[in-house]
């Protein structure tokens, strides 16, 4: 499986290598060459892995199709991986040290989602990503425990944004919060190898009565015991569609009902059953739902849109779909405006359940209780799942013969040696390369 969410890491990476904010990144990052360092995604050289970990790390979070937790505050523990494989690469480790990293970073990530109660999400996904790096970075680079927990201690310190904050960024902007913590997490770890003790932390209050930075550590997230396997990422879901995870149901149930009600236009109402927090979350409260100028980021929570989008179309992807012309169709914005929410929380625990009135009075309903790339649902991904899907998004992108020795190396993830785990890194078409801007910082 962990080889398996690395594949789904570069998948997204390549659908997301034109972006504005994984240009900039990788951009950025291009300006820390070393002699033996890190790759960032897709192109030559070797890089200061903090800063190819910021690169990577905006590459896998910017299209919302990396995998996800559901909690309280649902989680994206793959947004790990590009810091720990950084690492692993400019420290010349193998495999196997890989391997151990992303699982014990994944069992840190889940315990906490799942041990923080819903009144202590002051912090949100990114809080439990710099515990989880600096906690895996320490199994593979076999540390001891105080220098984990040093490291652990300056991460929290450094990398404390508000859940809040972090929803009220641009769109573009919230992929950096993750892969910033990634990167915070690496020179924290570096800061105590290097001698540093752990300082510390007074309690905090914010302005909404959390106790902060520290409050996921008062729920004592349990964690495997010595000599137990670590399961967690069996338990974390893959994203089989472009959009937030609450999302994905919707869109699945939205193509399962779409061949049942025939022609769309005879549709009088729809009314989507949603759990309590849900209109809050997906957007449903927020007049730019309607709007045609909204952002993908808007649309991409709003599951009046894609529900909408993905009854008419019957399929979703993750450029087409969200494509000013595709979100401006009067049709659409119709659509959008027979559909209206209930709160069920009372009679739904999880899912989606929708009820389609046509004008003849006919009734077309139907339910999921999850999604179906869910490892409970009705599809869950197998290792062909994760193949293909790397296949799709990295089509024009990455040529095939490099699609399939990428895909040949990560198959044989535990057998890697030391320093050969560059060869994780599948380079992208140079057409590509060649558009980008030529921009200068600080640092060139």
């Amino acid at each position: 499986m962990v080889s398996n969410r690395i594949v789904d890491n570069a998948a997204v990476a390549a659908a997301a290598a034109r972006r504005r904010s994984v240009i900039l990144a990788r951009a950025q990052a291009r300006a820390h060459p070393t002699t033996s360092g890190a790759a960032i995604f897709g192109i030559e050289g070797a890089y200061s892995a903090e800063w190819a970990a910021v690169a990577n790390g905006v590459a896998v979070t910017d299209l919302e199709l990396h995998d996800v937790f559901p909690a309280a505050d649902d989680t994206h523990p793959g947004a790990t991986i590009p810091a720990l494989t950084a690492v692993a690469q400019q420290a010349g480790l193998r495999g196997t040290d890989l391997i151990d990293g992303i699982a014990t970073a994944y069992e840190v990530h889940i315990a906490l989602a799942q041990g923080t109660p819903s009144q202590q999400r002051a912090i949100g996904h990114p809080g439990h990503l710099r515990t989880a790096v600096a906690a895996g970075l320490g199994t593979m680079l076999r540390l001891p425990p105080e220098t984990i927990y040093t490291a652990i201690t300056h991460a929290v310190q450094l990398t404390t944004v508000g859940r809040r904050c972090r929803r009220r960024l641009v769109a573009g902007r919230n992929g950096y919060a993750a892969a910033y913590a990634g990167k915070v997490a690496i020179e924290a770890v570096d800061l105590a190898m290097h001698g540093q003790r752990h300082l510390h932390l007074p309690e905090v209050r914010g302005d909404d009565g959390n106790q902060w930075p520290l409050p996921e550590y008062d729920c004592e997230p349990r964690l495997p015991a010595p000599g137990e396997p670590k399961t967690a990422i069996l338990i974390s879901c893959p994203r089989k569609h472009s959009a937030a995870y609450h999302g994905q149901v919707w869109i699945d149930l939205a193509l399962r009902l779409r061949d049942r009600i025939g022609r769309l236009e005879a549709i009088e109402s729809i009314v989507l059953h949603t759990r309590q927090d849900a209109p809050v979350a997906a957007g449903h409260l927020d007049p730019r739902r309607f709007d045609p100028q909204a952002s993908r980021d808007t649309l991409a929570h709003s599951v009046v849109y894609l529900f909408a989008v993905a009854l008419q179309d019957g399929a979703w992807h993750h450029e087409h779909s969200y494509a000013p012309e595709r979100s401006r169709r009067a049709d659409t914005i119709e659509l959008c405006h027979q559909i209206s929410t209930i709160d069920d929380r009372g009679d739904m625990a999880a899912g989606a359940r929708a009820t389609i009135t046509m004008k003849s009075g006919a009734v077309i309903a139907g339910g999921l209780d999850v999604p179906d790339a869910h490892p409970s649902g009705a599809h869950p991904f197998q290792r062909r799942d994760y193949f293909a899907k790397f296949t799709e998004l990295a089509d024009g992108v990455i040529d095939r013969r490099e699609q399939q020795r990428f895909l040949d190396v990560v198959s044989c993830l535990g057998d890697l040696k030391r320093g050969t785990l560059g060869m994780l890194n599948p380079m992208i078409g140079q057409h590509i390369l060649d558009e980008e801007p030529i921009t200068h910082g600080i640092f060139r």
